[in-house]
């Protein structure tokens, strides 16, 4: 907190998270008379329906992560604070924060907790290693360097006359929204944007696989949309395999066990994890303090307003909470962070509570491939190209930002009328730099001296090697005022 906002002697809130609720919670109190503080372990917010078009070169990140400084920007009353939060301590109203060792204590009055939701593993956590989820943007930079890095390879195989299909075959874990999409986006690129783009290989006979536990596609559109999304991904050449739990990961594979006990292997290099979620650690932190209930995902018990029982100055929403059987959507946080944060300036005004938190659902929609989408929107099913187009709309108005909305209409317009893609760049860094943190004991920490140190032998090599430049730089110019560049010597 900045040294005006604690002296100002104001209401504080701190505000846990720069997602949907994050953001929105945010700018619900720029009028209210209260110091703001974000407090994200990201220095962007993160619009994450579109994470698969980074990951298959539809969208630069920059067009769904714009900086939350330059949101905000122009609000007053909020500042935003780089850390994970690692503790909440609600009966001394303080919340603690770290970033590479580094640890930052912020007061609060009122406390909005919209830490969202990660990938879950269902308990095989080293899944993981082998088939990232989709869930930031280091995720998503990862899997796109993962997918063209495969057909990279499969071309240099092939011209040595080897066996690609390993390479060549890729699999998506999880049939809902993020994983439909992302098989329909996987072969739309190699039927499509690539199909002229190697010669050893035939890109157009690549595999892709959705496979999925469940015995339909998208259940939560229910049967009748679950099974028109099936038939139409299957049109793109996607082989869909439900009933089939993955029971095992590796680098070269994975296996899937059906109902009938019989077990399958797909030899793939690329695997996508697109299978569940499990909510921010810090739901289990209030809840030991509070008493509050877990649900088997985690996430916490809240009462109708959205506090939490016993602490009625904390604010839960999002992903993390367990009330009416809310779904884990955008929407969900972003009402519910408009919720808390009126209910707070209510209470500084002296008014009323409000009414019990009532979700308005404004629908759901997933694209399947250009053209493609499937809506469900109250009583209405809608699919093919109207929906598409509604997809469409919806996803520019909650892209933040006139350029990003700017620049991704154009994106979209290169990728589905033409077959290009314009983020195609890829890194070995992007593939392998998870891997190479996680080796480290303490992670990225290990790549920073700690809070305090101060190396007096480092300091001398340092000014040692400053006197050094400093002689090659007087030596350069010499040479070029005495005109001796190019002039033969001896």
């Amino acid at each position: 907190m900045s040294a005006e906002q604690a002296t100002s002697g104001r209401h504080k809130v701190v505000v846990i998270g720069s997602g949907f609720g994050g953001l929105f919670g945010t700018k619900a109190l720029r009028r209210t008379d209260v110091d703001v503080t974000m407090v994200a372990k990201t220095t962007h917010h993160l619009f994450q329906p579109l994470l698969y078009q980074v990951a298959t070169g539809i969208l630069s990140q920059g067009e769904i992560a714009p900086p939350t400084r330059e949101i905000l920007s122009n609000q007053k009353n909020a500042q935003v604070l780089l850390g994970e939060v690692s503790g909440i301590d609600l009966e001394n109203r303080t919340v603690r924060s770290q970033v590479l060792g580094r640890e930052t204590i912020t007061p609060y009055d009122s406390l909005i907790v919209a830490a969202g939701a990660s990938q879950s593993y269902f308990g095989n956590d080293h899944f993981a290693e082998f088939a990232p989820g989709m869930k930031s943007i280091d995720d998503a930079l990862e899997l796109r360097g993962r997918i063209f890095g495969a057909f990279e390879m499969a071309e240099l195989g092939a011209a040595r006359g080897e066996n690609v299909d390993h390479l060549l075959t890729f699999v998506v874990v999880g049939a809902g929204p993020t994983g439909v999409e992302m098989a329909g986006q996987i072969a739309e690129l190699a039927h499509r944007t690539l199909k002229k783009d190697f010669h050893h290989i035939n890109t157009q006979k690549a595999r892709v696989i959705l496979a999925d536990a469940a015995p339909q596609v998208l259940p939560p559109f229910g049967a009748t949309l679950g099974g028109k999304a099936q038939r139409e991904i299957e049109k793109l050449g996607v082989e869909v395999m439900l009933g089939a739990m993955v029971t095992n990961v590796d680098e070269r594979g994975l296996e899937v066990k059906y109902k009938d006990g019989r077990v399958e292997r797909v030899n793939s290099v690329t695997k996508i994890w697109a299978a569940g979620v499990q909510a921010s650690p810090l739901g289990k932190l209030l809840a030991e303090q509070s008493g509050a209930p877990l649900d088997r995902a985690g996430r916490i018990g809240v009462n109708a307003d959205l506090t939490l029982p016993g602490y009625p100055e904390v604010f839960v929403v999002g992903d993390m909470i367990s009330l009416d059987n809310l779904p884990g959507v955008a929407q969900v946080a972003i009402q519910g962070a408009k919720y808390a944060a009126k209910e707070i300036d209510g209470r500084l005004k002296g008014k009323a509570p409000q009414k019990p938190f009532k979700y308005f659902d404004k629908g759901s929609m997933a694209i399947i491939s250009r053209f493609r989408a499937v809506a469900m929107v109250g009583k209405f099913r809608l699919t093919g190209i109207i929906a598409w187009l509604m997809w469409l709309a919806v996803h520019l108005v909650y892209i933040t930002g006139f350029k990003n909305r700017l620049t991704a209409l154009l994106h979209w317009a290169v990728s589905f009328i033409g077959r290009g893609r314009s983020e195609r760049t890829t890194t070995e860094q992007q593939i392998f730099a998870r891997s190479a943190l996680a080796r480290l004991e303490r992670g990225s920490h290990d790549l920073v001296s700690r809070p305090g140190e101060f190396d007096a032998e480092l300091l001398r090599q340092q000014e040692g090697r400053r006197l050094e430049l400093e002689a090659q730089a007087a030596e350069e110019s010499r040479l070029t005022d005495a005109g001796e560049r190019g002039v033969r010597v001896g």
